[in-house]
């Protein structure tokens, strides 16, 4: 029926058959061969005529796994790589002036901008300033000339401005922790009505009760967060500088609440000592309207205000430090505002590069369309 000779099939073949092991012998490739080679049991009996002490060889996929390990060996993945990130102005910790740490989700180690190490920045590092900025700066001054913003009769400034110099330093802290992402009018109806109650000086904020400050400054933003706030920064300020506020910017930054712009606010308008721009955001918007500011080594827009910051402390002379808040804050609130900015009023629109690029509504087309055909 199948003539087998010995010759071309020796016994090490019928081992192989029935164990699944190969001889040192060529075996036809069949199907039920390769099924037998290819299982990771699989093992080689050389011939005795060869090798009188025969070994057992067990084939599995241990070369091929280890050139792949080999490879990825030689091209190594970079580990713990990060993209530099800048967090929000929210995010900040401070804790000293020399190693300031940022907290939560990065820490700023890129070249880019060290934010931390830039709260104080030095005057004259030399930034290229913005052409036409003289004209425009002037030109808003004009526009800003009748001071009719809210900015001008309620900002932070204004706050405890017939206390004796000490409480009024703590009552403009009060002001700067309840302005966050809070309309000025309503800072300071807070501030009015804390005031009528008692509770501008560290002692009286200290004793008050948690819900009766949230009752009184409510509807400034986050007001339960600033209730607890304002009663822990009352506490520190009776401990450790006897009902006074700190008076620097690493000790201010440290307090619960307090960001950049507010400790730079405080520093200006409570010490009278100037150590940086306090940028807001409507500081930050136009200053990147106007192509004041950018990233550093690139045209993009600044991210956040503490960006917006360092970038304007490059160029900006140091005596427009103090007024460039207000003079910009009150721009913003009535001409370059947030949503559809006023450029048909606006006097400076040949030298801003955003000028008529912001959507408007449809009422807004339409009144733009009836000027343009009377023009």
């Amino acid at each position: 029926m199948f003539g087998l000779q010995p010759r071309s099939f020796p016994l090490g073949f019928g081992i192989g058959l029935a164990l699944g092991v190969k001889s040192n012998h060529k075996m036809p490739n069949t199907r039920f061969s390769l099924k037998a080679l290819s299982s990771s049991s699989t093992t080689e009996v050389p011939s005795s005529d060869h090798n009188p002490n025969p070994e057992l060889q067990v084939f599995t996929r241990k070369k091929r796994v280890k050139k792949t390990v080999d490879a990825v060996k030689e091209n190594p993945k970079p580990e713990n790589i990060s993209p530099c990130g800048l967090p929000d102005i929210e995010e900040f910790a401070y804790k000293k002036v020399d190693g300031l740490a940022l907290s939560g989700k990065s820490k700023a180690n890129c070249d880019e901008l060290n934010v931390g190490a830039d709260i104080a920045s030095p005057v004259g590092m030399g930034g290229k300033a913005p052409a036409n900025w003289e004209k425009v700066l002037e030109g808003i001054r004009k526009m800003r000339s009748s001071e009719d913003a809210p900015v001008d009769t309620m900002g932070c400034e204004k706050a405890g401005s017939v206390l004796p110099p000490k409480e009024r330093r703590f009552a403009v802290l009060i002001s700067s922790l309840l302005s966050s992402q809070t309309k000025d009018h309503v800072t300071h109806g807070a501030i009015q009505r804390l005031g009528q109650n008692g509770l501008l000086t560290p002692n009286a904020i200290d004793k008050a009760d948690e819900t009766a400050i949230k009752d009184l400054i409510y509807p400034v933003g986050f007001y339960t967060r600033k209730a607890i706030n304002m009663k822990k920064i009352a506490k520190i300020c009776l401990m450790k500088y006897d009902g006074d506020i700190p008076s620097s910017l690493e000790e201010l930054l440290l307090l619960p609440g307090i960001g950049p712009k507010m400790a730079h606010l405080v520093m200006n308008i409570a010490w009278d000592d100037v150590q940086g721009i306090c940028v807001d955001t409507h500081v930050h918007r136009i200053s990147n309207r106007l192509g004041w500011v950018s990233r550093p080594g690139t045209k993009q827009k600044t991210l956040n205000p503490e960006e917006t910051r360092v970038a304007l402390q490059q160029w900006l002379p140091k005596e427009d430090w103090v007024p460039i808040n207000p003079l910009l804050v009150g721009f913003g609130q009535t001409i370059c505002t947030p949503l559809r900015p006023r450029c048909d009023i606006c006097s400076i629109t040949e030298f801003c590069p955003s000028a008529f690029k912001e959507v408007s509504s449809p009422s807004s087309k339409v009144k733009k369309s009836g000027v343009s055909k009377k023009l």
